[in-house]
């Protein structure tokens, strides 16, 4: 991917904005096709337009870790997941996803579970949320393993809060460390629940577990021996891999709170595909901008959002939490993250103003 400095920030939202035209103008249409009413149109119009606000703001620290991973990949292997990636977000996740969780839930076959979705919504609903336990559980802890992932590494050196972060990275010569913390969280959380409950929770967590692992080793090993053919093949198809499954753990959490407010699977899918492509717009902005050397405690930020996702996640299990406090929670903490980075910045350019003028 070249850099284009000349691409205002509006210019990177092009497709984002194109987009949404569409869908909505496709919302809209839905809407009259199946109520035959204005009123019933503008219902799914606006039931699209908040599920796109809100698969955005679940999402800004996604669209930052993927920047984090990508500004490490070959210009190859980032365009293919900016167009190979975008079509696996909106389809795999927003539509595939949802279906094949019924198939397996119902153990009904994929036409029947779109068929079911089509003509007895309020079925295809009850399903998806009685998976949702099962979905936490995995989704949370490959999402608190990136996060922890983050911050227990040796080698890290900008601290944003600072006594944490310290400790964090003197533990992290300790191996298995934030594997071990991730285990105990699970144990705790899953005395809260009972029977079956309990054992769901623990499986589905420790398959989430193994999968971040797997993926870690899968994704070295392929990179290590692209890198072996062609050294300029590093950051290849491993952080591919590992870009999806992180997208796809992130999904988990909009795609259930999304039945909250429509149990029509085609609704569901336009809003959050809006969503999804403005995530890839912030994403390839990130990149070409440099956001990320540029203020340098934005990804902290990200990173505790992802951290506080998966406690939520986990918590979800035991209590409902409105979807939009997550999505606050998150912007909340990235913005807190861009205010300090702001006024670091002022800072250094003061005191090298200072030394500066002194020096003269």
């Amino acid at each position: 991917m070249t850099t284009a400095p000349q691409t205002s920030t509006l210019g990177y939202f092009k497709w984002s904005f194109i987009l949404t035209a569409v869908g909505l103008a496709l919302g809209a249409w839905l809407g009259w096709t199946t109520t035959g009413t204005l009123g019933g149109m503008a219902t799914v119009f606006f039931v699209c337009t908040v599920l796109a606000v809100l698969e955005i703001s679940l999402s800004f620290d996604n669209a930052i870790v993927n920047a984090n991973k990508l500004k490490e990949m070959t210009p190859v292997w980032q365009q293919r997941f900016l167009t190979w990636g975008i079509l696996i977000a909106v389809f795999g996740m927003r539509i595939v996803f949802p279906l094949l969780i019924v198939v397996i839930a119902a153990n009904i076959g994929p036409i029947d579970a779109l068929v079911l979705a089509a003509s007895r919504p309020e079925e295809y609903a009850r399903i998806m949320n009685e998976a949702h336990l099962p979905i936490a559980a995995f989704g949370g802890t490959f999402l608190m393993m990136v996060g922890l992932k983050f911050f227990f590494d040796h080698e890290k050196d900008v601290h944003w809060i600072k006594a944490l972060e310290r400790g964090m990275s003197r533990f992290a010569t300790i191996k298995g460390v934030e594997i071990a913390f991730v285990l105990a969280l699970i144990l705790v959380f899953s005395s809260f629940l009972e029977g079956e409950e309990a054992t769901t929770f623990v499986y589905c967590s420790i398959y989430g577990l193994l999968t971040f692992l797997a993926v870690e080793m899968i994704g070295g090993l392929l990179d290590a021996s692209q890198q072996t053919m062609s050294a300029a093949a590093k950051g290849g198809v491993g952080a591919f891999i590992y870009l999806e499954v992180l997208d796809a753990s992130f999904s988990f959490d909009g795609v259930i709170g999304a039945f909250a407010l429509t149990q029509n699977l085609f609704v569901i899918a336009i809003g959050l595909g809006i969503g999804a492509m403005y995530v890839r717009s912030m994403t390839i902005m990130l990149v070409e901008k440099g956001t990320l050397a540029e203020y340098r405690y934005l990804e902290h930020g990200a990173f505790y959002a992802i951290l506080i996702l998966s406690v939520i996640m986990y918590c979800q299990t035991l209590v409902h939490i409105p979807e939009v406090i997550t999505g606050l929670g998150g912007a909340a903490l990235i913005g807190i993250s861009l205010w300090s980075s702001i006024r670091y910045n002022r800072r250094e350019d003061t005191a090298h103003s200072e030394q500066t003028r002194a020096e003269a």
